[in-house]
């Protein structure tokens, strides 16, 4: 081993020294040197409603891609995506610089000309969910198509799948595009079925997600394109980061991989060049025989790489994904039981096809079809019924420092943005029926954390928290 090794090698220990006495407490739950961040002082403490959870492994990750100093994406951008991939059972993976900017690169993908009668052009339309997160339904509008919005079960937070027939136009509707809201997958088997019998592109919005099954399989790769968030509250996160999952069709692959590279037509990777051994050798357009082919565009794209270091962090959370997905279903099935004498006041989510949960584990439709959540988060609803709002336990949790959101934006077409927008232009976005499930949303429900971090003592005082405002308010 060399000077510069032995010095890089020094540098990687004295980083894991570090990072273990400074950073212990966004270690797991689980982990035993969680002990050493301090007590737990109920009242004092902030419960965070999720947030990041590492170890050594992703500093030391961090500092050793920095030392190398590719900084934009390289090697380890490309090993992440290929990782990525094989975990969601997929052809393959575009690593971006957000989940919004991934929503943006799958809607653009299928704006392109390549796509012959299937591209999405402006005016087409694009059926969604009323209630969710904005950056699931702007990249549409931006493209310059129209959102369908369709009601939402409050019991799901997914769409109403009847409403499916009744939002479609021939020729007119050309794409599904919807979230696994809080972890729950949609009905992909009426959504899957709907979309292929009228020859329609399916965007999987499987930000919240990851991990999530459905009939065995890894949502997000249903789809035609699926993407991801690695914000610190998701389920592994790179700081900021996303990714565009392209399940089978190669070519959709190289759409965004466009797109989210300037437009260009070149398929050079960073830092090589000439791959196809013709860069000087094509006539292209009205280009110039012999134009350079790094330099020839064929989409108005945009830039939207993240970083080489946030993919080595990228990773080392990934190998520990299992362990963060176990622990949110686990935490979820705790606070299901210790909140289940609370049915007078409060209900509660249920996975897609689940009919009731008991203690025994989830009732199931008689469909045959089943979900596996890789839960975001613990959502209650507030029934109308009880004795009092959900802004009262809002305020509730806030004061006891446990941390709290509503469903995002909540019913969207509500929203300042959208209800500017359709006073400006009436034919903006379509909706259908009277998103009378997306208001029940956007009024009673709340959800509180589940992340990996949280521990047992946590846990149980969210439970006391919550069990002693409700007896309280009787």
């Amino acid at each position: 081993m060399d000077d510069t090794q032995q010095l890089k090698s020094e540098i990687l220990r004295l980083t894991r020294l570090y990072a273990s006495k400074v950073h212990s407490s966004h270690l797991p739950a689980s982990d035993p040197k969680r002990g050493v961040a301090g007590p737990f002082l109920p009242g004092q403490t902030t419960i965070p409603y999720a947030g990041r959870v590492f170890d050594e492994d992703e500093v030391e990750a961090a500092v050793g891609a920095t030392l190398d100093f590719w900084l934009t994406l390289g090697p380890e951008g490309q090993q992440f995506e290929r990782e990525l991939a094989k975990c969601l059972r997929v052809s393959s993976s575009l690593l971006v610089n957000s989940g919004s900017s991934a929503n943006l690169l799958a809607i653009s993908a299928l704006t392109s000309p390549s796509l012959g009668e299937r591209q999405l052009r402006p005016g087409d339309e694009v059926i969604t969910a009323a209630a969710g997160f904005p950056t699931t339904v702007a990249p549409i509008l931006q493209q310059g198509c129209v959102p369908v919005f369709l009601d939402s079960d409050p019991a799901t937070l997914n769409i109403c799948v009847g409403s499916l027939e009744e939002a479609y136009r021939p020729g007119i509707t050309k794409a599904v595009m919807l979230a696994h809201t809080l972890g729950n997958p949609f009905d992909l088997s009426s959504v899957v079925e709907f979309c292929k019998r009228h020859g329609l592109w399916l965007i999987e919005d499987n930000c919240d997600a990851l991990g999530s099954f459905y009939d065995n399989k890894p949502t997000g790769s249903f789809g035609d394109l699926s993407t991801q968030s690695f914000y610190p509250p998701h389920h592994m996160t790179l700081g900021e980061g996303g990714a565009v999952n392209i399940p089978a069709r190669s070519d959709l692959g190289k759409l965004a991989e466009s797109f989210r590279d300037w437009g260009r037509a070149c398929w050079c990777p960073s830092g090589r060049d000439n791959t196809c051994h013709k860069r000087y050798g094509w006539k292209l357009g009205d280009l110039p025989e012999g134009y350079d082919h790094k330099y020839v565009y064929n989409h108005l794209g945009y830039n939207l790489k993240p970083l080489d270091i946030q993919a080595a962090i990228g990773r080392q959370q990934l190998k520990k994904l299992p362990g963060f997905v176990q622990a949110r279903r686990e935490n979820w099935e705790i606070l299901r039981t210790q909140l289940a004498d609370l049915g007078e006041y409060l209900d509660f989510m249920l996975p897609t096809h689940a009919t009731a949960w008991t203690p025994n584990g989830f009732e199931w439709d008689s469909t045959g079809h089943r979900s596996d959540c890789s839960w975001f988060g613990f959502m209650m609803r507030v029934k109308s019924t009880a004795p009092f709002g959900r802004r009262e336990l809002v305020e509730c949790l806030d004061a006891a420092r446990i941390g709290n959101r509503m469903l995002f934006g909540g019913n969207l077409v509500r929203q300042p943005a959208f209800t500017n927008l359709i006073r400006q232009r009436p034919d903006a976005f379509r909706v259908v029926g009277d998103l009378a499930g997306a208001d029940q949303i956007m009024k009673d429900s709340l959800f509180i954390g589940v992340y990996p971090g949280l521990t047992g003592q946590m846990l149980a005082y969210m439970v006391e928290t919550i069990q002693t405002f409700c007896r309280r308010q009787h």
